[in-house]
């Protein structure tokens, strides 16, 4: 189905040095906003990666401009509540889908990751970014509020007192504040944010992926949002 997927790919490394090192790489210019078919392009990647014997790691890029701007507003605006209901079920797959890949994943994150694109970005095991980027849940800035898991994983990373002022107000944050909050784990110059993701990520290529996948699911397990929650 790889060859489907217009906006959502997936590229694994052949070269020695980084063999078994993936890239699911987000491309919907101008802003990587998602849409429903963006989600189940996210959905059947995650499945790829996670099924296939050659990828021991996987890095989540929007490349080298914004992570995403997150949910395609001007489509939101036009779903029906039956419409809707299907796009909120699709967003929680994606993001579930990614945090379920078995192996180690590190977001690296470009210019912007808000809304549905932060949680996407806090789906992953570890978060990089450019120390120009930024960062919001900013679902209530148009009557709504954190999707596909959200506002459970903010609270896993900043906790429930900051969670709920970032949820309530929207407000950006830069990097710096992010990476204090926890919400980032390393914060490099904009160039180099594919670059670092990549190192930490060659950390476990030779990695034994059995255990691997074992430590990740009974982490997950411990924290991962309950399924039908927010």
């Amino acid at each position: 189905m790889a060859a489907l997927r217009e906006f959502v790919s997936v590229v694994v490394s052949d070269g020695s040095q980084d063999a078994g090192l993936a890239m699911m790489l987000l491309s919907r210019p101008p802003t990587n906003a998602m849409t429903r078919q963006v989600y189940r392009e996210i959905a059947d990647a995650a499945g790829e990666l996670a099924r296939r014997d050659d990828v021991a790691a996987v890095i989540l890029f929007g490349g080298h401009e914004i992570f995403s701007a997150g949910d395609d507003m001007p489509e939101l605006r036009t779903l029906t509540p039956g419409e809707a209901d299907v796009a909120a079920r699709v967003r929680r797959e994606a993001v579930d889908a990614v945090a379920a890949i078995p192996k180690p994943t590190v977001a690296a994150i470009t210019g912007y990751a808000l809304g549905a694109g932060l949680t996407l970005a806090l789906a992953a095991d570890w978060r990089v970014s450019g120390d120009n980027a930024k960062f919001g849940a900013t679902e209530i800035l148009a009557g709504m509020v954190p999707g596909g898991g959200g506002m459970a994983r903010l609270t896993r990373a900043a906790g429930p007192s900051k969670a709920k002022e970032l949820v309530f107000s929207g407000r950006f944050v830069d990097a710096e504040e992010a990476l204090a909050l926890g919400v980032i784990d390393e914060m490099v110059a904009p160039d180099d944010v594919y670059d670092a993701a990549a190192a930490w990520a060659r950390r476990f290529l030779d990695g034994p992926r059995h255990a691997l996948a074992a430590a990740k699911a009974g982490i997950n397990a411990v924290f991962d949002p309950q399924p039908g929650g927010r």
